[in-house]
């Protein structure tokens, strides 16, 4: 059997500060500040196509959280996730930069050259539903029901309303685009209707590689249904291994195979020469950490408001779920409470752990002990790589470019070079010739995580 190559991603935000690590903005080397300029992301960019990096993964959303003592202040207070802007905007010098770095923007289907992929969420805060003028988020099930509907109609734009060879620019006939080539597409269902002609005609990959993030059961099922590659999150193996195996039969369930669908758990890194290096960085890390932006995240993330608790004193928490909150976040959250050591968890704990990775694997050390880490992840969690989290801009993804991937490539568990230089990100991906015939549909192909094929049989 050969051997599963680890992939990596950069997860990455478009606000100048630091959606995982609170507060390390008080270190001078931090240089988040500068990523309201596009230089920023130009310069990442370049970054992770020398350390052959799959893609850059943009993490977004709507509004702030508003749960924590009921006002966005400690949000802001902490520069975590704030002061947002459109990652899309940034798309197009990041890719007239490189030729092979993928690029994956989130968006919300609640609302709303072939490198791109698609982070599918539906909007869980009531903050985020407020600002696109609802008086509160849609309920939990729903979003996941709306959806499906939503990527029912997707499909057909990207795959149906423009057939290949519809643009032609063809003098002897006076014809640009073939208008038997293109058609109008019209959808009725229980939430959108829609009667129009996709925009313009297909991209090199025409669906966009789908990601999701779900880890609720209704998360689960979609992304059995709908996702190429999931982002997970969660303290160990076993953890992540379960809602793993679930996606995994979920999609064999509903006809795909599951085994082809990619999984990036999360993971913050912190990376030295020598461990007395990397020790020293992680202190440091700690020292900055912003504890009640910490406790004002965890609050936005399960909508309990840690405020009315004493800071410094034993707190319970019962896990749970609203309509507003991440149910995976909650289901992480007990496992850490149970698991760690016996110190008592006080919201201020819980706000240091939250603005410092959060609820995922932080493993400090040297290269070698970090791959170490990532190798026992890949065997026992059955995840295909992880999406690097960062602590500091752009230093944290400087080490892990320059120290950690030539330890991984020494090992053999990490490309020389990715699969198809210039290709699309779902060619990277998943490792695949579009120019192979292999006997299959194109739409087999697409469900099940590969590129469509061009010129064969439909």
């Amino acid at each position: 059997m050969p051997t599963k190559l680890i992939q990596l991603n950069f997860f990455e935000n478009a606000s100048c500060g630091n959606a995982s690590c609170a507060g390390q903005w008080k270190n001078p080397q931090d240089q988040s500040f500068t990523k309201d300029r596009a230089q920023y992301y130009v310069s990442l960019a370049k970054l992770a196509e020398k350390g052959k990096i799959t893609s850059i993964f943009f993490t977004d959303g709507y509004g702030e959280h508003e749960v924590f003592e009921q006002s966005a202040a400690a949000d802001f207070m902490g520069g975590g996730h704030v002061g947002k802007l459109d990652p899309v905007v940034f798309v197009a010098p990041m890719a007239l930069a490189t030729k092979s770095v993928g690029i994956v923007v989130t968006g919300s289907s609640s609302y709303l050259n072939g490198r791109i992929g698609w982070n599918v969420v539906t909007s869980f805060s009531d903050s985020g539903a407020k600002a696109m003028g609802l008086d509160e988020v849609i309920p939990h099930d729903e979003r996941y029901e709306r959806a499906g509907e939503f990527m029912d109609i997707l499909y057909q734009l990207w795959e149906g309303s423009w057939e290949d060879g519809a643009q032609v620019f063809d003098v002897q006939r006076d014809m640009a685009y073939d208008p038997k080539k293109i058609h109008k597409v019209t959808h009725k269902g229980k939430y959108y209707k829609l009667q129009a002609y996709h925009q313009t005609h297909p991209s090199p990959q025409r669906t966009p590689v789908i990601f999701q993030a779900g880890a609720s059961s209704a998360g689960m099922a979609f992304a059995g249904k709908h996702a190429e590659a999931l982002f997970v999150a969660g303290p160990t193996p076993e953890v992540v291994k379960n809602q793993v195996q679930t996606v995994r039969a979920e999609a064999d369930r509903q006809g795909r195979d599951g085994s082809k669908i990619k999984f990036f758990v999360g993971i913050l890194p912190v990376l030295g020469r020598t461990m007395e290096e990397a020790r020293t960085k992680y202190e440091t890390a700690v020292n900055n950490v912003h504890a009640v932006g910490g406790m004002a995240r965890f609050s936005g993330f399960t909508n309990l408001d840690l405020s009315v608790y004493p800071p410094d004193e034993p707190f319970v928490f019962k896990g749970e779920r609203s309509e507003a909150s991440i149910h995976g976040t909650i289901k992480n959250i007990n496992a850490v409470m149970g698991d760690e050591d016996d110190r008592p968890w006080t919201p201020r704990r819980l706000g240091e752990r939250m603005s410092f990775g959060g609820t995922g694997c932080t493993p400090v050390g040297t290269p070698k002990m970090v791959a170490d880490v990532m190798e026992r992840w890949m065997k026992e969690a059955d995840v295909d790589g992880f999406n690097i989290l960062q602590y500091l801009s752009p230093s944290s993804y400087e080490d892990v470019v320059e120290l950690l991937v030539p330890e991984l490539q020494r090992r053999g568990i990490y490309w020389e070079d990715y699969p198809v230089p210039g290709g699309t990100l779902r060619e990277n991906m998943f490792k695949w010739d579009v120019g192979e015939s292999i006997g299959v549909s194109a739409w087999d192909c697409r469900a099940n995580g590969f590129e469509k094929l061009r010129g064969g049989e439909e």
